[in-house]
């Protein structure tokens, strides 16, 4: 009995230390598998493509690097002449003065810039018109820093589109074109250009809208139906590219309003493609008119009117274009047409808004006879407008 005892406390001793041992070598064993394990585990994976990701080229590097070498800077030089003071003529005067009555110089040079791309090889550039009208010298200078002088082809204020030529060889850069029909409220859109300046600038947003009429953004004199964007577009950036996500050209962009703060709008391409053609051609574009300021009439807002005691004259209750004011000597005073009729029908086509009239008279052929349904007062009757020519925008 006495032998058995300390036995017992052995063999418990042994067993206690054995177990330590053992505890001992699983953890480390286990923390030598730990790691690699870790390093399979699919959120360390998921971790390593994204970090692999964001190492790559985005689709923004890869539409830009597609056009960017077709993108220009247009630099422009205006001698404006300014009218002198007749006093600084007058000999009395300027010896009672003296030198401290300041100069005045009958001339100043302005300067403008903007951007454009190259549609054809050749050197045809297309821009904004306001980029290049009435420029006495147009500057084109390339990615690649050659610079041109510009020859303006010819300039349409109507759609704020111009043709400019380079001489520059045959084998420049083009930008490829894509189709502004087949756009989309929320694709990618990515304006090109040299915004305040600031050459080769790449700004990203989507497509906010579509079809935002001249009238909407608050530009009367234009026919235009914008791509508006979220992108960036400054003072500069006026006849840069706005590309989709492949890097097409799906507008031109424009700088036509200096307030709208995170607001762009750029002109589809389709319709820059018409006009281009054109004013390469022909060197200007015609555009067919009736002579009529209008705003789009509802029945609620011509009972609002009728309602008004103060109002001028009554309104028909009717769906259509109100004519505001008829232009003197216009087709629309030849034909008859008054202030206050309601334009209702053009060739037996409902006409429900002033935007939906200004693109059948743009679809227009020039001298081309257009049935115009009128309702005046309670009356209706049945006008033939024979359009002309729109020359003088102011």
């Amino acid at each position: 009995m006495q032998i058995s005892k300390p036995l017992r406390y052995i063999r418990k001793f042994t067993t206690h230390v054995v177990a330590i041992f053992l505890g001992v070598l699983l953890t480390v064993t286990c923390l030598q598998v730990l790691p690699s394990e870790a390093e399979t585990a699919p959120s360390v994976v998921a971790q390593k493509s994204s970090i692999a990701a964001i190492g790559s080229s985005s689709f923004v590097t890869a539409a830009v690097n597609r056009v960017g070498s077709a993108v220009v800077r247009i630099d422009t030089e205006k001698t404006i002449t300014r009218r002198v003071d007749p006093l600084m003529e007058d000999p009395f005067f300027r010896r009672f003065f003296g030198d401290s009555y300041p100069q005045q110089s009958p001339t100043e040079q302005l300067r403008g810039l903007g951007s454009g791309f190259i549609l054809d090889k050749s050197g045809i550039i297309l821009t904004n018109a306001h980029v290049v009208d009435q420029a006495d010298k147009v500057t084109v200078r390339l990615k690649d820093g050659r610079t041109f002088e510009g020859k303006v082809q010819g300039i349409d204020e109507v759609t704020d589109l111009a043709v400019v030529k380079i001489n520059a060889g045959n084998d420049l850069p083009v930008a490829p074109l894509g189709s502004s029909e087949n756009v989309q409220v929320g694709d990618w859109a990515i304006a090109v250009g040299n915004p305040l300046g600031f050459d080769n600038t790449v700004t990203l947003g989507i497509v906010s809208t579509l079809k935002r009429s001249s009238a909407q953004v608050g530009i009367n004199d234009k026919r235009l139906d914008f791509i508006q964007t979220d992108a960036a577009i400054n003072p500069g950036n006026s006849g840069g590219p706005l590309l989709n996500g492949q890097g097409e050209v799906i507008g031109i962009n424009t700088a036509i309003r200096a307030d709208a703060m995170g607001i762009g709008f750029a002109i589809p391409i389709d319709k820059a493609k018409a006009i281009a053609v054109q004013l390469e051609r022909d060197g200007k574009v015609v555009h067919p008119y009736l002579g009529v300021q209008m705003v789009t009439l509802t029945p609620e807002l011509a009972k609002q009117n009728n309602r008004d005691p103060n109002s001028m004259f009554a309104i028909p209750e009717v769906k259509g274009v109100l004519v505001m004011r008829v232009v003197p000597n216009s087709p629309a005073a030849i034909a008859g047409i008054r202030r206050g009729d309601a334009i209702v029908q053009i060739n037996n086509k409902a006409i429900t808004s002033a935007e939906q009239l200004q693109a059948v008279v743009e679809d227009s052929q020039l001298g081309e006879v257009l049935q115009v349904k009128i309702q005046r007062g309670n009356q209706t009757q049945q006008l033939s407008v024979r359009t002309a020519e729109l020359k003088d925008l102011s």
